[in-house]
């Protein structure tokens, strides 16, 4: 399963991979499904799977907005698994999940591999307490994907980079998810402090939101990390809205 990462950003034929970001239960259950189809069609790589939670520390208010929608819906992290398994089928789907979802429940990661996940991201787990998680997810064939931010210091990075896994969630900004008018000016150096301490695919995510700015960090990164811009887009126009706007990224990161 984490086997299908490498070869979505070593064979997608564009500057870096795409992979857009969805909350699962969010318009509706069957919604996200169908958004995630929707980005594999319009040229994704991989797509990013969001578990509704509670407290989401890292998400900005749309994505806080999309979770709680969805948890007010009833949705469930295993109802996110079946949306997960139905997406697997067409492309890589790396979830991401806070840590009270997953510590201590060896049953949803057990779960998640066999709904056919490729990868986890858990934004709130502190790399000094990955190990476990790590080793578990080893086992099962899930990459346990770490973040980096442009804080991270060059002895944190060695160790990110050492442990990493299918690709580093490289955090373009300090602060949560969130549309921005222009990329960090300081991006670039952080995407090179990234890939000087690791041998796997540095992707970035965080204020990506036009073409142009997808373009610019394809210039730079293998991977561009698409969210905020297309939750709204599932709220307000759901599948159709989402598979235009990541039509246009993939246009963007092909040409």
């Amino acid at each position: 399963m984490a086997d299908r990462i490498a070869a979505a950003f070593a064979d997608n034929g564009k500057r870096a991979a795409l992979m857009p970001y969805l909350m699962g239960g969010y318009p509706s259950l069957e919604e996200s499904r169908e958004i995630g189809i929707a980005c594999a069609d319009a040229g994704a790589d991989l797509v990013e799977l969001g578990v509704p939670f509670s407290d989401p520390l890292a998400d900005g208010p749309v994505i806080h907005a999309a979770g709680t929608a969805a948890l007010a819906a009833g949705v469930t992290p295993l109802w996110v698994l079946e949306v997960c398994a139905a997406l697997s089928e067409r492309l890589p789907v790396v979830l991401m999940a806070y840590a009270n979802l997953l510590l201590g429940h060896d049953a949803f990661v057990q779960k998640a591999a066999a709904a056919g996940a490729a990868g986890l991201i858990v934004p709130d787990l502190p790399h000094d307490e990955a190990a476990p998680l790590r080793e578990e997810c080893d086992a099962l064939g899930l990459a346990l994907v770490p973040l980096a931010a442009p804080t991270s210091s060059d002895e944190r990075l060695a160790e990110i980079g050492r442990d990493a896994r299918g690709f580093i969630y490289t955090v373009s900004l300090t602060g949560t998810t969130g549309e921005r008018d222009t990329l960090p000016p300081e991006l670039e150096r952080t995407v090179e402090r990234v890939r000087s301490a690791t041998d796997v695919p540095v992707a970035v995510g965080f204020g990506i939101s036009t073409p142009e700015q997808a373009r610019a960090v394809g210039d730079v990164a293998d991977g561009v990390i698409v969210g905020s811009r297309l939750v709204r887009a599932a709220g307000e126009g759901g599948a159709d809205a989402v598979g235009e706007l990541v039509r246009g990224l993939a246009d963007a990161l092909s040409a």
